[in-house]
């Protein structure tokens, strides 16, 4: 492990957006590091609210932040809601970033998304593909924002010298997700689904686009575990890619995820709904070199979100 840049022992830090599922998992990373936690519900201090944040802020005088906070969705959500997640995205990031950068916040790790890479994109993806190509149309909205964000995070690095980084994480899994079928993405949505027909004994499962999509999965609490391990020991102005290296065909994720949940019926694919990217995978070779690997299997997190799910979210 090369040497700790930034110790975190001692310190007061805020996981904003502790409440959703990156920030709670960071939130149980942080428990063994012997630091102070800040966190703020959303209806005390509305992320989106320029003097709101700076006030809270310059109160509560975090030296390092995680920035977590967003507004998310799959497919549905933000091919129906872009301007939500546009503009709720540019709020938060601008809001927070230049809070942090008033009241001399020492450390801030910036969290985006890998969909702010081109939908064909090189892959695996390398953090140099930025910018390189055509969004995809369905989450570009998105994408827009997180890209201005990292930007934004380099932007006063380079003016200012600010300790800010970002990281990249794939797609992600993991206890605190959202199970909402209009709203989730695909592994929530798939064991929602699959688990219903399992319960009601239904003869099929039907599953948006066509199966032959490729996507990377990373379980939530490696993201975490990857993003103390960033703040601690890297400084530096390119993002960082958080991934596992590998990824699944969609149709190889429904067919492990009916092992798991028990569910022997048909999987249906409806090909006239969107694909979203045909391969996504991301180049993790700056982040391994650094001396960080994901260390959960994909069958092992899905089994571990099955009984998350289980356990809280059916009640």
């Amino acid at each position: 492990m090369p040497s700790e840049l930034f110790p975190l022992k001692g310190r007061k830090i805020w996981v904003a957006g502790h409440h959703g599922m990156v920030g709670s998992a960071v939130l149980r990373r942080l428990a063994g590091e012997e630091c102070e936690i800040v966190t703020v519900s959303h209806a005390a201090l509305d992320l989106t609210r320029q003097a709101e944040v700076e006030a809270w802020l310059g109160e509560t005088k975090p030296e390092a932040i995680f920035l977590a906070a967003a507004h998310v969705g799959g497919i549905l959500a933000n091919d129906t809601r872009p301007a939500d997640f546009i503009y709720d995205n540019l709020a938060i990031e601008t809001n927070v970033l230049h809070a942090a950068f008033k009241v001399g916040v020492k450390k801030l790790l910036f969290l985006g998304s890998s969909c702010i890479y081109t939908k064909l994109a090189p892959q695996p993806i390398p953090e140099t593909a930025l910018l390189e190509g055509q969004l995809e149309p369905t989450n570009q909205w998105y994408a827009i924002a997180k890209i201005a964000g990292l930007k934004m995070a380099q932007a006063y690095r380079r003016q200012y010298g600010a300790d800010f980084i970002s990281a990249m994480p794939t797609n992600l899994y993991g206890q605190g997700d959202n199970f909402d079928l209009l709203s989730s993405h695909v592994v929530p949505a798939l064991i929602a689904k699959m688990h219903r027909a399992k319960v009601e004994g239904a003869a099929s499962v039907e599953i948006w686009g066509t199966g032959k999509p490729r996507r990377e999965f990373l379980y939530v609490d490696d993201l975490a575990d990857a993003l103390v391990y960033l703040m601690k020991v890297y400084s530096d102005e390119p993002h960082v890619n958080v991934g596992t290296g590998a990824d699944v065909a969609i149709s190889e994720l429904a067919e492990l995820l009916a092992e798991i949940i028990g569910f022997s019926g048909d999987i249906r694919y409806d090909t006239g709904k969107p694909d979203g990217t045909p391969k996504k995978l991301l180049d993790v070779q700056r982040l391994n070199a650094l001396g960080w690997q994901a260390g959960v299997p994909l069958d092992v997190g899905l089994r571990k979100t099955y009984q998350w799910y289980l356990k809280e979210a059916e009640g």
